[in-house]
């Protein structure tokens, strides 16, 4: 193979900013947590270590990652992160990719990889080359947990006990509308959070303002509201084919007047009833060995089924 042909790996560094935003803004798997705007807003907790992938002087690939000591991880603070891709990759043109990925770790002393496969509904194209080339590199799947999802076209009925909880709330003159004070909403999140299980919500109210604020096509925050009070909302990641739920929570009056069921009717059946996914998040524990099973029969309750995160280690030792 001429040095023209194969694949060069570089670090990724400021000057590479446009290129990268561009790649992923074209792929056919990348959304917009992996513009640099957005994983640079804890630049300070990840040393960053993501890469790009070229062929000659094309550039065919990236991969959002961080290191920690002798380990990558692609990416640590993503949900997920794995390589992106054009519609000019190709199984064969990933194994190649690998090889050198694996080759140019190797050389910078790393001795792990672990890799956060982007999962398929958020593929405009196949594009699991990666999972292959995984397979041929003896990747172990040492986690999976287990999302749920409504299918836009083929939506399942409510359960009973939504549909009862649904219909009580509409009597209540509830309404549900987009609000740009994220940090307001936040608040409720993690008093919450720290009363149910004494831990912080993964954004601080700042952070989370501000990468709203960033992002205003991709972040949105909808309340729902009685009388001008909030009682509850939902924070949607927002990308071309999924609106995923990234926080879900509503007051203490909220929860018994029924405005979680009321906003997540408005979202699947009206602000997003033409997107072809809607996500609920996971609902698993311990690395998904423990399932919350209140959590997802909640979420199932609403016609959601099962997608896996998938998670790989790639011991680069051997």
């Amino acid at each position: 193979m001429s040095n023209e042909s194969r694949i060069r790996v570089e670090l990724y560094e400021q000057k590479h900013k446009a290129q990268w935003d561009e790649f992923v803004r074209q792929s056919k798997n990348g959304v917009f947590l992996f513009y640099r705007d957005y994983m640079e807003y804890h630049a300070d907790r990840f040393s960053d270590f993501s890469l790009l992938f070229f062929q000659g002087s094309e550039l065919v690939a990236l991969m959002p990652a961080n290191r920690d000591g002798d380990m990558a991880v692609s990416h640590g603070g993503l949900t997920f992160g794995g390589v992106v891709s054009d519609t000019s990759m190709t199984t064969s043109r990933m194994l190649e990719v690998f090889s050198a990925l694996v080759d140019d770790l190797r050389a910078w002393g790393v001795k792990k990889l672990l890799y956060k496969v982007i999962p398929h509904i958020y593929h405009l194209l196949p594009a699991e080359e990666d999972l292959y080339a995984l397979f041929v590199h003896c990747a172990r799947l040492y986690r999976r947990d287990v999302s749920s999802t409504v299918v836009a076209a083929r939506k399942l009925p409510l359960a009973r006990n939504r549909e009862r909880v649904l219909e009580s709330a509409r009597c209540r003159g509830l309404s549900v509308q987009r609000t740009p004070d994220v940090s307001r909403f936040m608040s409720i999140v993690e008093g919450n959070l720290q009363a149910r299980y004494r831990v912080s919500p993964v954004h601080t109210a700042s952070e989370m303002q501000r990468l709203a604020d960033r992002f205003p096509d991709n972040i949105k925050l909808f309340t729902v509201d009685q009388g001008g009070e909030t009682l509850g909302g939902v924070l949607i990641y927002e990308s071309e084919n999924v609106a995923h739920w990234q926080y879900r929570h509503a007051t203490e009056k909220g929860m018994e007047v029924g405005a979680l069921d009321f906003i997540t009717d408005a979202i699947l059946n009206d602000l997003y009833r033409d997107k072809p996914y809607v996500d609920f998040g996971i609902s698993t524990l311990d690395d998904g060995h423990t399932l919350n099973t209140g959590l997802i029969r909640n979420k199932e309750g609403y016609g959601a089924r099962a997608t896996v995160c998938d998670f790989y280690e790639l011991n680069l030792e051997t």
